[in-house]
C-alpha cells in the first residue's frame, strides 16, 4: 500500500486509550509505563507511535525530553492538548526523519498494525545512540484470557483476529512471544530481556465493567479481606495483578522485549 494511503488507512481507526474500555485501559497504560521506567535508559525518550498522549504524559513527568510520533491527525492532537510544549510529528513511523538520537525508543503496541513488522524494527533502531535501548510492547495471542476464551468456545484459537481488532483497533496480526523475538532477530536486532505486563484473567471488556462497577468498598464477599485493614482494593487488584505478570509473562496481556542493536 502506498504511503499515504497507508495513512489515511490508519486514520480510519478509531480506537484510543482513553475512549474505548477507559478503566482498564488507564490501569493498564500505567503498567506498561512502569515497566518501561524499569528498563530505560537514559534521558531522551522517542514515543513511537504515541497515539492520544496518555502514556507520553506518564513518560514525560520522569524524562526530561520525550518526542512523540504518530500518524493519525485526530490522535495526535489529543496528545498535543496532554503535552503542549511537547514535540510531535504526524506521520508513518515508516517516514520518519529525525537527526536526533534517543536513549530509549519506545513501540508500545505498533507492530501488531503495520504492513512490514522487520523494516519497522530496523527504522525504530535506527533512532538509538549508541548505548540506547529499544522497548517493543505486544498483545499477547496467548494471555490466560485468550486462552480460557479458546475453551469456552468464544474464540476459535488464540491468535484470532476479532471484528474489534480488525475494525476498531487495526490489528494486521497477533504475536506470541516466540513470533515476536523471531521477528525482532529478523530484523538483525539483540535481545537483552523479556517479560510480561498485567495478568488479565477476563476480556479486556469485562475487566473494564469490573473496575468500574466492582463493589471494592463494601467487602465481606471476597473483594478484599475480610475483617482486615481497609485498602483500596481496585488499585491494589491492579497492582497484585502486574507483579504476578512478572512472574508468569506467558500469561500476561501484554509482552515486551528489551532490544539493542
Amino acid at each position: 500500500m502506498p504511503a499515504s494511503n497507508e495513512k489515511k488507512h490508519q486514520e480510519t481507526f478509531v480506537w484510543s486509550r482513553s475512549k474505548f474500555h477507559s478503566e482498564y485501559n488507564r490501569y493498564l497504560a500505567q503498567y506498561k509505563v512502569e515497566s518501561c521506567l524499569e528498563n530505560i535508559r537514559g534521558n531522551s525518550l522517542l514515543d513511537l507511535a504515541c497515539g492520544d498522549g496518555m502514556m507520553s504524559e506518564m513518560f514525560a513527568q520522569k524524562v526530561s525530553r520525550v518526542v512523540g510520533v504518530d500518524a493519525n491527525g485526530s490522535h495526535l492532537a489529543e496528545a498535543r492538548k496532554r503535552l503542549p510544549l511537547a514535540e510531535f510529528h504526524e506521520c508513518l513511523v515508516e517516514e520518519l526523519h529525525l537527526k536526533e538520537k534517543f536513549d530509549t525508543v519506545t513501540m508500545l503496541d505498533l507492530l501488531e498494525h503495520v504492513t512490514d513488522p522487520i523494516s519497522l524494527l530496523q527504522k525504530a533502531a535506527s533512532f538509538l545512540n549508541d548505548d540506547g535501548v529499544l522497548i517493543v510492547h505486544v498483545p499477547n495471542a496467548y494471555a490466560i484470557n485468550r486462552r480460557l476464551a479458546v475453551n469456552m468456545g468464544t474464540l476459535e484459537h488464540c491468535e484470532e483476529l476479532s471484528p474489534f481488532d480488525l475494525e476498531i483497533a487495526g490489528h494486521r496480526r497477533s504475536y506470541s512471544m516466540k513470533t515476536l523475538c523471531d521477528d525482532i532477530q529478523k530484523a538483525g536486532l539483540k535481545i537483552e530481556k523479556t517479560g510480561g505486563i498485567f495478568y488479565k484473567m477476563l476480556s479486556t471488556v469485562q475487566m473494564d465493567w469490573l473496575l468500574k462497577n466492582g463493589l471494592w468498598e463494601e467487602g465481606g464477599f471476597g473483594w478484599g479481606r475480610v475483617g482486615g485493614k481497609q485498602k483500596d482494593w481496585k488499585a491494589e487488584f491492579c497492582r497484585a495483578s502486574y507483579e504476578l505478570g512478572k512472574q508468569q509473562p506467558e500469561d500476561c496481556n501484554i509482552i515486551y522485549a528489551c532490544v539493542t542493536q
